[in-house]
């Protein structure tokens, strides 16, 4: 729980000063850790808005995401199982840099 509140409290503090959010998010435990743990403490931190945050999936492999080794991949299922489900994006009206 540790780490999701330093997440969130990281992500509010960079939304505050008008910015956006970088987080890059490796595989392994991390999926089943973050999934778990940091929707409660984005909703217990406000400011912490997701749709201000820039997602990297670190791989050091190059597979599709439907390969059981690709990063990307095990958070997309993993978030289908009742984790974090992002919005949508609007492309026409992208959030500043």
């Amino acid at each position: 729980a540790a780490l999701a509140r330093l997440v969130a409290e990281a992500a509010a503090e960079a939304v505050a000063s008008g910015g956006r959010f970088t987080l890059g998010l490796s595989g392994g435990s991390m999926v089943e850790l973050l999934a778990r743990e940091l929707p409660p403490a984005l909703s217990a931190t406000p400011g912490a808005d997701p749709s201000r945050w820039l997602v990297a999936f670190c791989d050091e492999r190059l597979v599709p995401p439907e390969d059981p080794d690709s990063t990307y991949g095990a958070y997309r299922v993993r978030r289908g199982r009742g984790g974090h489900r992002e919005r949508p994006r609007d492309r026409r009206n992208p959030p500043p840099n």
